[in-house]
């Protein structure tokens, strides 16, 4: 009976807390730490040794995947940006004004609804997606993307007045009152877009 139990230098499973993950999986992993106390600091100032910990590692196992500290919190604000963007994005096979609209509800209840988490994002990090000499940037750059997808529903839509109508969304979706029907702002700001074209 006692040949049954492993010995201690017995490696063949992982120690307690930590699960043998691909290094693919490993680095989603981290990320996804990364981003859910995204919203509780500024990025720079994220614990390395409370990820590590939270995910059962060592700190050293953390650096074989972002080999410095900064390069973890960019990738955590690249990571963000692009949930941002995969969540607002219309679905593939809507276009024109229906795009517009499935754009700017789903914009707008990101906003809404992950408030403290937006305002990190483009007003309080750095990153890939921001010059690390300009904080705005990454607002800038989150909007490009956003205007783009504007532009793929609507072609003949001017660029710059895709990127103006972004951030009239994202103005009035962060001064939006708790509790407000989100519905109502949807419908001004797809007529807003309409407005907006007409005059450029």
């Amino acid at each position: 009976m006692l040949n049954s139990v492993p010995s201690r230098d017995d490696h063949s499973t992982p120690p307690p807390g930590r699960v043998r993950l691909s290094p693919d999986e490993r680095r989603r992993q981290l990320l996804g730490i990364g981003l859910r106390k995204f919203v509780e600091r500024p990025a720079m100032d994220l614990s390395l040794d409370e990820v590590a910990t939270e995910a059962g590692v060592s700190r050293g196992l953390l650096f074989h995947y972002f080999p410095t500290k900064a390069l973890f919190h960019e990738a955590v604000v690249a990571a963000a940006g692009r949930r941002v963007l995969r969540t607002v994005r219309p679905d593939p096979d809507a276009s024109g004004e229906e795009a517009i609209r499935q754009l700017a509800e789903r914009f707008i209840a990101q906003i809404v609804r992950r408030h403290d988490f937006y305002l990190a994002l483009v007003y309080g990090q750095s990153g890939p997606l921001a010059d690390l000499d300009d904080p705005g940037a990454t607002a800038t750059s989150l909007r490009s993307g956003i205007a783009e997808h504007v532009c793929r529903a609507l072609p003949a839509t001017d660029p710059r007045v895709a990127h103006a109508w972004v951030a009239y969304v994202e103005d009035r979706a962060l001064q939006l009152p708790p509790g407000s029907e989100l519905h109502a702002l949807t419908t001004h700001c797809v007529t807003a877009l309409r407005a907006l074209s007409r005059i450029s």
